[in-house]
């Protein structure tokens, strides 16, 4: 564990949606804290639809709104550097799918994006549920959960 954790988080929040951007911001925070991550600055931003939609198409070539994109910004020796996108909208959509509350999955979305920009990946299909970088995030939101 590092001895000392210094992360900049900024919250943006596009639609003037009701979230606790602190919770937010402590979730990017406790995945520093367990990836033992002593500096950083993450950008997590709440999109709508037709904005995630367009950086969908733009990025990656997807014509759907999707509920999180990450970039890792940093170089290999430079202090964690990134932004995390969250489709407010379609958070809620899948938060009603799995009937849980929508707090829960902006959560678990951000811990996922911020989990990209310190370098995790995930398979695209086969797999995705079972990788290391998802029993990560459900530990992480589990850990978060508690607090």
């Amino acid at each position: 564990m590092p001895d000392r954790v210094s992360v900049e988080i900024h919250v943006n929040n596009l639609g003037g949606w009701p979230v606790q951007e602190d919770r937010l911001a402590q979730a990017c925070r406790t995945v520093f804290v367990e990836e033992e991550v002593s500096e950083g600055e993450v950008s997590v931003t709440l999109m709508g639809d037709e904005a995630i939609q367009a950086m969908n198409l733009e990025y990656f070539d997807k014509d759907w709104p999707t509920d999180v994109i990450a970039f890792s910004l940093h170089g290999a020796d430079e202090p964690v550097l990134g932004d995390v996108y969250l489709g407010y909208q379609q958070a809620r959509r899948q938060a009603d799918e799995l009937g849980i509350s929508l707090g829960e999955e902006r959560l678990r979305l951000v811990i996922h994006g911020t989990l990209h920009v310190i370098g995790y990946e995930h398979p695209e299909r086969d797999g995705r549920f079972e990788c290391d970088m998802y029993r990560k995030q459900e530990a992480l939101l589990e850990s978060l959960s508690r607090t």
